[in-house]
């Protein structure tokens, strides 16, 4: 394996695994454009051209264009590329998107081309860093520059992913924040006389300054109920969307007691009971690891100007009385 960079050196300089490495990289990107462009035509675009021209003769392009995405997508012909072809997979990507917070019909497509493009630009930047480091005469091993080349576009392919990572984890965390105030107030509503329907699109509207996250929940929720959607299945996804256990066993605890005709405000109120209970546990939780967590802060920032105060004066005259004796 060492023969090969010694070969590159000698035949192109310095610069020559890193220009052998770019090479490669940008042979494989001329070799997959072909299947970009000239992808399988979906067999259900002839539908959607028909229906396009159908709503056209009725005034009605506009609103299809708008639900089907057509010219708007650009990135609709990369589908075959930037879109996993297994269906398991898709709808596992799929459904972090929506627990992220990105609904829309292309957002798969947009995460995988925006992993793909950051990953090509991070990869040019690296390159572009290591000839400045070559023009500069700069000696780096052959190591460095591949490491230089490949970790930026590492940094720069795995972005997309843990910036979804990190918006599960905020919104579920607003969620699980936000949900006893909700049932709460889900309780009052319906004690008030309305039905299960209007409190929750009346929580939705309440809650939103304060838990963005959960409003568009309980939102997109009445919505699908006044669409004539069934409210079991409504329900479900509402748990599936949101990922958090709590939001699911309320979701049970309405689907069951729906299914054997329970009063749904005492249901209410056992779980919201539950809930607060849960909150409480939570805090008192967080409040018996905090003198744990501050114990290495404590041993770094009290210890040591504790030992100078303590045993400065002593060090001090220890060393005086030796330069005493010494003279």
């Amino acid at each position: 394996m060492d023969a090969i960079p010694l070969f590159l050196v000698a035949t192109l300089g310095p610069a020559g695994p890193l220009m052998a490495v770019g090479g490669l990289g940008l042979l494989l990107i001329l070799a997959s454009l072909p299947f970009l462009v000239q992808r399988k035509r979906d067999p259900m675009e002839k539908f959607r051209r028909a229906a396009q021209a159908e709503r056209s003769g009725t005034g009605g392009a506009g609103a299809a264009n708008l639900r089907i995405g057509g010219k708007h997508d650009k990135l609709e012909k990369y589908s075959t590329f930037l879109e996993p072809q297994d269906e398991r997979e898709f709808s596992e990507i799929r459904m972090k998107l929506i627990r992220a917070g990105y609904r829309s019909k292309n957002a798969v497509r947009t995460f995988h081309f925006a992993q793909f493009a950051l990953g090509i630009g991070f990869l040019a930047l690296g390159v572009l860093y290591t000839l400045v480091n070559d023009a500069n005469g700069t000696d780096t091993t052959t190591r460095g520059l591949v490491l230089s080349v490949l970790i930026p576009g590492t940094i720069g392919y795995m972005a997309p992913k843990y910036w979804i990572t990190k918006r599960i984890q905020q919104r579920q965390e607003e969620i699980v924040t936000g949900f006893p105030d909700s049932l709460d107030m889900m309780l009052v509503c319906v004690e008030a006389g309305q039905s299960m329907d209007h409190s929750i699109a009346r929580v939705s509207r309440e809650i939103r300054a304060a838990f963005p996250a959960l409003a568009d929940e309980y939102a997109l929720v009445s919505d699908e109920i006044r669409a004539g959607k069934d409210k079991s299945v409504v329900l479900k996804e509402m748990g599936e969307r949101a990922g958090v256990a709590d939001v699911s066993n309320f979701v049970n605890v309405l689907i069951q007691s729906a299914t054997f005709g329970t009063s749904v405000a005492e249901a209410l109120r056992v779980y919201a009971a539950e809930m607060r209970d849960k909150r409480v546990m939570r805090a008192e939780e967080k409040a018996n690891t905090l003198p744990t967590k501050m114990t290495l802060a404590t041993m770094m920032l009290t210890v040591p100007p504790l030992l100078i105060i303590l045993l400065g004066p002593s060090i001090y005259n220890i060393v005086v009385v030796l330069g005493d004796m010494s003279n």
